[in-house]
This record gives C-alpha cells, structure tokens and sequence, in this order.
C-alpha cells in the first residue's frame, strides 16, 4: 500500500495554450495510504486520464506522480506495483477459477502454500469458495467480473488497487452486491483503492473521499456528507443528488437579499458581500409554506411526481424552476396552487463565480 502525491498536468497535443487544450489542467493533490477513493465526473472529463497516469500507462507532460515520496513519474506499473481492474473482465477462459486468482502470484514466485491460502481468502470474501475449480468461460458476466476483481486484490503486498468503471457491464441488480463486497474488502484489507465512475451512487456508496471532476478539472475532493451539504462548486451542487441542488439568481444589499425583485430578508447572520451572487439550496431542504409567508418567495406548483419513497414538486417562482423532495406521507399540493418557497435556511450555500463563498 502507498500514499500517492500528484502534482502535474496533461495534454496529449503538443505545446498546450489554453484550458482546452488540456485533459487534466494543472492539479496537486494527495491520496493516503488505506484509503478508499473515486473519481467522479462526466464522461471526457479527465478520470481515466488521471487513474492511467496512477497506474503508469501514461506518463504525465507535466509535473510528478510519487509513491510514498519517491518519484516514479516514469515507472511502469509493475515497478509501481499496481493492480487495475478494467471495465470489462481481463481473465484467462482456459484457466478454472483457482488459477486465475492465482495467476498474479504464480507470477512473482510466491511460494504455493501461500498462493493457495491467498486465494481461498479472497474466494471466500467474494463468495465465489464453491467456485474454484470451475472454468472461467462458463461462468456469467458478473461473475467473470468478480475474477477480474479478485485478480486486483489477490496481492497482499500491492500499492494500490485501480478500478476504472468495473461495473459498467454488470446488471443493475447485481451492482448493489458487488459494491457492498468491495467496501467490505477494504475495511478487511485496509488497501488503498480508487475508483473510477460516471454513477454518483457507486461513489458515494463506495468511497469515503470522492474527487469530483469536470472538463479535466477537480471542482471538489470531500467526503460524501460534505458534497451533498456544501458543494465547493455549483458543478458539484447540480451533479450530486437526485434531482440536484436548485439554484437561483440573487442580489445582496444592505437590506438583504433579493430575487427577482422580491425581498427575501437578510441570510441567517451570513456576512455576504453586496452584489450578484447565487443562491443553493437542495430539493431536500426547500421548505414549501403558504403563500404570504415572511422570507418566503412566491411561487406556483407547476408538477407533482410521486416517485413512491419521496414526492417531487416542481414550482415555477420569478421565471426560474425549483424542486422540492417531500415525504410521502407529505400534504401534496396541486397543479397551480400557490405556495411560498422558503430558500433561505441553515442548509443555503451562496456562490460567487460558481465557488462557494466561505
């Protein structure tokens, strides 16, 4: 296992002049040694670039990769001594069960009695024990998927485990498993592993720091409480939850704030600069109150979804869309009533150039 310390920048066209240019521009960043990660963001958005760059299947134009302090900027992966998992199964139809986990061992000349008690360990926590002597070619997607798995974490002595979307050719209902079994396996193995995802579920639930990208960028790197309560960025506010954070437009004077020409009062004790900024507030945390509410701003229920664990309200309110997420067992209001939306509260985030204001 390794601490990893990136500090570098890529292109993959010569001479670079612009953002655009850039796959991933100019980041340093840290991922501790144990530690359980993803990266998350929008497909082009430079995760893939940055797990390669990890793993040594590409060499960054700029800047260093070190491993535990020592620079391995050119170091190919078996000197890095990394395992990847890709997204679609790498394993050896020919071989059974057994000597696929055991393939990567078998490599470095472990002796075999610890091959083989490495190999029913890692079964046993992929629940694939009854499984070993059967033929790979046999077996399901997923279940091919779990050997490519257990191919990455079969070597006690690894720096880091790397997994870019291997769940993408998994069916829906299996995913959950298989997530489940991953988490478990690093609180039991204590490795450092960092995933790769476009599903915000699979981040959240997996990783307890998660690396938000977009447009080869890192907008935020956080825990997934800290995402969802105070994105560092209305990137992160609209790519995080379901649906994500509402925004609005907002001016701050010395009587308060104000949207669209309707005063709302002052922010909670919020020291906020006067001028244009905008206002975040999730569906989860946006108050529905009567119509002639202090502080509320006027608004009309323009749909209402029951989506069985939650009701979604949409309201129309000074030519902007807000979403509110109610309890099902929630008074529900109709198409056209009008209501007050509480958007000021503990839980608003106020944001000036799309960053989050201290």
């Amino acid at each position: 296992m390794a601490r990893i310390d990136l500090d570098l920048a890529h292109a993959y066209r010569p001479h670079p002049k612009q953002d655009s240019d850039y796959a991933l521009l100019p980041l340093k960043m840290s991922f501790e040694d144990g530690g359980a990660y993803a990266l998350l963001g929008p497909s082009g958005c430079g995760k893939t670039t940055m797990l390669n760059i990890m793993s040594g299947l590409l060499v960054p134009s700029h800047g260093s990769v070190k491993f535990d302090g020592q620079d391995m900027t050119r170091a190919t992966p078996q000197q890095r001594n990394i395992a990847q998992v890709f997204q679609f199964p790498v394993i050896y139809d020919t071989m059974t069960v057994a000597e696929n986990l055991a393939f990567p061992l078998k490599n470095r000349k472990v002796p075999a009695a610890q091959i083989q008690a490495r190999v029913g360990q890692i079964a046993e926590m992929l629940e694939m024990s009854h499984q070993l002597d059967l033929r790979a070619a046999g077996l399901s997607a997923d279940q091919k998927q779990k050997i490519s798995l257990g191919r990455g974490l079969v070597r006690p002595d690894v720096s880091a485990v790397l997994f870019d979307e291997p769940l993408t050719v998994i069916d829906p209902h299996l995913k959950w498993q298989l997530r489940r079994k991953l988490k478990q396996i690093h609180h039991e193995l204590k490795l450092t592993l960092i995933y790769v995802t476009h599903d915000q579920v699979e981040a959240l639930t997996f990783a307890d720091q998660v690396v938000v990208m977009t447009r080869g960028k890192v907008v935020q790197l956080g825990t997934p409480e800290a995402l969802f309560e105070r994105p560092a960025h209305t990137f992160v506010g609209h790519f995080i939850g379901s649906p994500g954070m509402n925004f609005l437009s907002a001016n701050v004077d010395a009587a308060g704030v104000e949207v669209g020409g309707h005063r709302l009062g002052t922010a909670g004790g919020c020291s906020l600069p006067a001028g244009e900024l905008k206002l975040g507030i999730r569906p989860e945390y946006l108050g529905l109150v009567p119509r002639d509410s202090a502080g509320a701003l006027p608004g009309v229920v323009r749909q209402v979804q029951d989506i069985g664990t939650y009701l979604l309200v949409s309201c129309e309110a000074r030519g902007q869309v807000l979403k509110a997420r109610l309890a099902p067992d929630a008074p529900a209001p109709a198409v056209g009533d009008a209501v007050g939306l509480q958007v000021l509260n503990e839980h608003t985030c106020y944001y000036k150039n799309e960053e989050l204001m201290a």
